[in-house]
């Protein structure tokens, strides 16, 4: 039975890397899968994901106002669709969310989407807020703290200095945002302080 899993963790977790090996152990058992990313997050180029491990791949951009449904539909209709994946689900409208759960639900494709779960300002992102709502199955991927602890907060940074105040999306990697747990999260604390 077909199922849509939400798959969500902090920065630098590995969502990407996982996605793109998921994909490429679908299309090696000769399986299709049809992967997607928001287009807001064109760091690495429009429709492109990419991992820090050095890993990409191309996708199908997302756009505010892309019926993934019927994106589906029609690819499903020139080649059968075994699995559908998404990145920075986070990023993701309602009505892309319940497009997912349609794919699921009428067409009896499973779809993984990967993304963070909240902002740097600990509040949830319009996308995640959906798929933690219409998710079969929601699974966090782990990520640590510089103390070693689990990261489940994502800091913005700038000049060395936690950010909390600002407009919820600014797409950027590991020179904008930093994975904390809690304790750090809130004391500020990027890093272990150095004695004299």
């Amino acid at each position: 039975m077909a199922q849509l899993f939400f798959k969500y963790s902090t920065m630098n977790a590995g969502k990407s890397t996982e996605l793109i090996k998921v994909a490429y152990n679908y299309e090696e058992r000769g399986k299709r899968v049809l992967v997607f990313t928001p287009s807001i997050d064109d760091r690495d180029g429009r429709g492109v994901i990419s991992s820090r491990i050095g890993l990409q791949r191309e996708a199908i951009p997302v756009e505010e106002e892309t019926n993934i449904l019927q994106v589906f539909l029609r690819e499903n209709e020139k080649h059968e669709v075994d699995c559908v994946l998404l990145d920075e689900g986070q990023f993701l409208k309602k009505h892309h969310v319940l497009e997912l759960t349609e794919i699921v639900d009428s067409c009896g494709v499973p779809v993984i989407v990967y993304g963070l779960k909240n902002d740097f300002r600990n509040e949830l992102f319009e996308g995640s807020y959906y798929l933690l709502i219409y998710a079969d199955k929601i699974e966090e991927i782990k990520t640590i703290c510089w103390c070693g602890r689990k990261a489940t907060m994502v800091a913005r940074v700038k000049d060395g200095r936690i950010v909390r105040e600002g407009d919820q999306i600014m797409v950027g990697g590991l020179d904008l945002y930093v994975p904390l747990c809690r304790k750090h999260y809130n004391d500020g604390r990027l890093q272990e302080e150095q004695e004299d």
